[in-house]
């Protein structure tokens, strides 16, 4: 007998817009993500009632508001573990979080890095501003040591945290960074996050107008962002420069920025990226990066394989249901593991 299927229908961006207005200020960068994202989600091949939004608080944790999926506002700090029970609930969603530098580094810290050293199968969207927009301008973990703020008058005098550096340090599988300015590059980012096993972590520099504008200019401003950035591609040597002829190349075990052509220097002496690299040497380098000494890596800096988490615990639990001779309810009353009153 012959069976008529119904065709599955391909998403495109239309199905992930909403009707209602996007409540972000005009100029923030969080609509170029919010664009950038409905782009890539018709081309990650995963329906859209498979898509599912976790947010925590702040300007970034708006998102599944806008968007047509699934979502879920959580606390303050706590989109991490609800997005784990998610994907440990049902292993074929596919889970975006979408957090700020003030939500992921500071109240949900811990979860953040915990999450990452699991290897849980999400991907992290994390809105780094600087700045603690929603609550009106307080300095945040990423927030520049001496930076005044409304709550550093006389200037922060804290140590600022890498999103990076802290990614690497609690042994993340993957790491990349972008900028909203840049849609085309965003794109290819967030797609390649889509696509890795395992917890993928985006920082994207974002500008906040009003608490914290142009905090990224001597990285995004136009007049210097070929000289700024130096976007890494796998398995392409690093060159940068508005004329393609500054490049990172490793001279007594130490990263360099060099001139191709100054010194004897050529193409073949630059270090080619290999974000799947198992010594993660290179990795930690690109991440600390800053300037003026060097440019800002962005891209996919770090993309290895590891053990997913939720994979692994559905092994365990199905390796346990075959050996077990408990079964149901009556198996464990009658099983003689049991605890009896005395008195």
């Amino acid at each position: 007998m012959a069976h008529n299927f119904e065709p599955v229908a391909i998403s495109t961006k239309e199905d992930f817009k909403l009707g209602g207005p996007v409540k972000w200020c005009a100029g923030c960068g969080g609509h170029a993500v919010l664009s950038t994202v409905m782009n890539v989600l018709p081309e990650t091949g995963i329906d859209k009632d498979d898509v599912v939004f976790v947010s925590g608080i702040g300007c970034s944790s708006r998102f599944p508001y806008y968007i047509n999926t699934y979502g879920f506002h959580s606390l303050h700090g706590r989109a991490n573990p609800i997005a784990s029970g998610i994907k440990a609930s049902n292993p074929n969603l596919s889970v975006w979080i979408v957090t700020g530098d003030g939500d992921s580094m500071a109240i949900g810290g811990n979860h953040f890095i915990h999450l990452i050293r699991r290897n849980i199968n999400v991907n992290i969207l994390l809105f780094n501003n600087k700045i603690y927009g929603l609550t009106k301008g307080q300095y945040s973990p990423t927030t520049p040591k001496g930076s005044v703020t409304k709550t550093s008058p006389d200037g922060t005098i804290e140590n600022a945290f890498k999103p990076g550096e802290l990614t690497m340090g609690a042994q993340g599988t993957f790491f990349a960074r972008t900028v909203d300015s840049d849609p085309k590059m965003m794109k290819k980012v967030f797609k390649a996050a889509a696509e890795h096993k395992g917890t993928s972590v985006v920082e994207i520099l974002l500008n906040c107008v009003i608490f914290a504008n142009q905090v990224h200019k001597d990285i995004t401003g136009k007049d210097v962002r070929e000289d700024h950035q130096i976007f890494l591609e796998e398995g392409k040597p690093m060159i940068f420069g508005k004329d393609r002829n500054q490049g990172l190349m490793m001279r007594c075990n130490k990263m360099e920025k060099v001139t191709i052509g100054e010194n004897g220097v050529t193409e073949d002496d630059l270090i080619v990226h290999d974000p799947q690299d198992a010594d993660d040497s290179n990795h930690y380098r690109l991440v600390r990066m800053e300037l003026p000494e060097f440019p800002v890596a962005m891209g996919v800096i770090r993309a290895i394989d590891s053990t997913v988490f939720e994979s692994a615990l559905f092994d365990q639990v199905e390796h346990a249901r075959k050996e077990t001779k408990i079964k149901n309810m009556d198996d464990l009353l009658h099983s003689g593991n049991v605890f009896e009153s005395k008195g």
